[in-house]
């Protein structure tokens, strides 16, 4: 049988880890609350706004040349991959750093084995994965959570975009969680540069003619920046909520594993203390016998 103190000190160690994991559950959740207002909120905004980009695009045709949508042989490639700062949220982080592996080794392999491959990873767990393997990687926004905001995200955008058109990179990818429900995030992969159109901007393309005041040039050269940046920060965003949610999920898995190894410490606990008592019984009944027969 377990030593009576030893099985003490492991239930003891087991309800403070509960302890931990529980508050660490209702942290998550009120984060998450915040988190999926948050993109709850932002969804219609940026969802309306690529379509509106894509219809003044299309209505414009191809009148005026458009830096963020030229399509050259991609030689060269930026892949943005968006994690979280800590652990303890399940597969979350997992499932990004392996869908970037797989992106790299099914598209991108002979890039990568010419080294004109670069990370930008947004999350310290991704920086760690891929450093650790020796991929090339920015760490200039690594810490983007540290300070989440719009302004701290174009900045990364701003970073993908001025490669992009002066070609140190040709095709510029984005790897992220979408967050569907507490329980579930999506990983997405989606080409961030250079643009295309929807499929549902081609197949509603029409002869509708806009009227532009300012030129249409000056609106496209402001509006489409504005849409890359809303389109990573979206991303951010997903990502943020999905996190909060896996951590949540995960939390809530800990405390429960956690009451049921209580319940089999707790049994072995006084399996062991009975076995203990019924031992010092026998003693006493074997030495009183002892006595009694001298």
């Amino acid at each position: 049988m377990a030593n009576l103190k030893e099985v003490r000190n492991r239930i003891q160690s087991v309800i403070s880890t509960q302890q931990i994991t529980k508050a660490m559950k209702m942290v998550a959740a009120a984060k998450l609350r915040r988190a999926q207002d948050a993109i709850t909120q932002m969804r219609p905004y940026a969802q309306r706004l690529n379509h509106v980009i894509g219809n003044v695009s299309a209505s414009v045709g191809e009148d005026l040349s458009n830096p963020f949508a030229e399509v050259r042989p991609v030689n060269k490639v930026l892949v943005i991959l968006v994690t979280s700062d800590r652990g303890l949220c399940g597969a979350f982080n997992t499932n990004i750093n392996k869908a970037v592996l797989t992106l790299l080794q099914d598209k991108y392999s002979t890039q990568l084995a010419a080294g004109n491959v670069t990370l930008l990873p947004i999350g310290k767990k991704g920086s760690e994965f891929f450093a650790r393997r020796g991929y090339k990687a920015h760490s200039e926004f690594v810490f983007t959570y540290s300070n989440l905001s719009f302004a701290t995200v174009s900045k990364a955008a701003e970073f993908a975009m001025d490669g992009f058109v002066k070609g140190d990179y040709d095709e510029v990818m984005l790897v992220f969680n979408e967050f569907k429900n507490v329980a579930t995030q999506i990983v997405r992969s989606e080409q961030m540069l250079p643009l295309v159109a929807s499929a549902d901007t081609v197949a509603n393309k029409s002869n509708t003619e806009y009227i532009f005041e300012p030129s249409a040039e000056y609106i496209l050269e402001t509006v489409l920046p504005a849409s890359i940046k809303m389109h990573l920060y979206k991303a951010v965003l997903e990502s943020n909520a999905s996190e909060h949610g896996a951590r949540m999920t995960a939390m809530d898995k800990a405390t429960d594993n956690a009451g049921e190894l209580l319940k089999d410490l707790r049994l072995t606990y006084n399996r062991s203390r009975q076995a203990a008592i019924t031992k010092e019984i026998l003693e006493i009944v074997g030495g009183a016998e002892a006595l009694a027969a001298q």
